[in-house]
C-alpha cells in the first residue's frame, strides 16, 4: 500500500509540474501588452485584447514567456492572463459566424470575423465551436479557422 500511494504521489507531482511549464493561457484583461522580454521596460512586441489564446512556455518572476498563433514568442504579465478557461482566435483572413453548427445555418449579424478576433470557446461540436466575444455576443465557427489554446 505505502508504494502505492508514492507511485501516486510521484506520478500527480509530475502530472503539475508538466502542466505548469506548458499550458494554455487567454488574456483575462481588456487590453494586454505582450513585451519582447520579462518586464515594463522592455519593448512592446503586441497589444493584444480580451480572450486571445497564449501558449505558456515558461515563467520567469511574475511574467510568462508565450507562443502566440503566428508561433511568435513574448512576455506577459500573469495578472493579465488565466488558465480557468480556453480561448481562440481567428487564424484565417475571415471566419463565418453562424447560429447554429454548420454552413445551413445563417450567418450571425458579427459575421465574419477577422483574423485576430478572439473569442471565448464555449462548446465543441464536431468540427465547429460554439464561442463569445467580449461583449457577450455568441455564434458558431468552424473550427479549422481558430487556434485554440
Amino acid at each position: 500500500m505505502h508504494n502505492l500511494i508514492k507511485t501516486i504521489t510521484v506520478s500527480l507531482l509530475l502530472l503539475f509540474l508538466l502542466i505548469d511549464s506548458v499550458s494554455a493561457l487567454c488574456v483575462k484583461a481588456s487590453v494586454a501588452n505582450l513585451r519582447s522580454g520579462p518586464g515594463t521596460k522592455y519593448k512592446k512586441t503586441w497589444e493584444v485584447f480580451k480572450y486571445m489564446p497564449l501558449q505558456k512556455l515558461s515563467k520567469k518572476g511574475k511574467w510568462y514567456k508565450v507562443k502566440d498563433v503566428d508561433g511568435d514568442v513574448h512576455w506577459v504579465y500573469k495578472d493579465l492572463v488565466t488558465g480557468k478557461y480556453r480561448c481562440a482566435v481567428v487564424k484565417s483572413d475571415k471566419a463565418n459566424i453562424r447560429t447554429g453548427p454548420g454552413t445551413r445555418y445563417k450567418k450571425t449579424e458579427l459575421s465574419p470575423a477577422i483574423r485576430y478576433d478572439t473569442f471565448r470557446v464555449l462548446k465543441v461540436k464536431g468540427k465547429w465551436v460554439r464561442v463569445v466575444d467580449e461583449f457577450g455576443d455568441k455564434g458558431w465557427i468552424f473550427r479549422k479557422l481558430l487556434w485554440i489554446q
